[in-house]
């Protein structure tokens, strides 16, 4: 096993076993809940974002290792960032993922991140990766309804 899988491996279980800001976050300004029903993962992202900058973030739900994972490192990337700081992350961990031509995969923005560019090779558990992220997209935006990645 290369050292980059190795890598990947210790970080996807750490954040799975002891995830960041897993908790009901008191006084949320916005809010969103995404579900995968493929795998049946499901997450419920609280922000409190206050003068454009997102002050504090929690999520619950669960899933699978790369969604627990891939939701705890999204939440310790985005808070202390700016609204639009943060939805450029989403398109930068998006387009990474994805795959997406001409997507930005700038290391320096995505930092820790960037450790999850292994999904990409698989395509359904690119739907477990991005779950957290559509809720983010969605809290930011003010949608009501249940993201899916359907």
């Amino acid at each position: 096993m290369s050292q980059l899988q190795e890598l990947y491996q210790e970080v996807v279980l750490e954040h799975t076993r002891r995830p960041r800001n897993f908790r009901k976050l008191e006084g949320a300004t916005h809010s969103a809940r995404g579900y995968n029903p493929f795998c049946g993962d499901n997450v419920t992202l609280l922000l409190k974002v206050e003068g454009g900058v997102v002050k504090d973030v929690g999520f619950q739900g669960s899933g699978c290792a790369i969604s627990t994972s891939s939701a705890s490192m999204m939440t310790e990337g985005i808070k202390g960032k700016t609204v639009e700081e943060a939805q450029k992350l989403f398109t930068a961990f998006h387009g990474m993922v994805t795959r997406e031509q001409g997507a930005d995969f700038d290391a320096e923005l995505l930092g820790d991140l960037e450790i999850l560019s292994g999904v990409s090779e698989f395509p359904t558990r690119v739907k477990c990766a991005t779950l957290a992220w559509h809720a983010l997209q969605a809290a930011l935006t003010g949608r009501m309804d249940a993201v899916s990645t359907e």
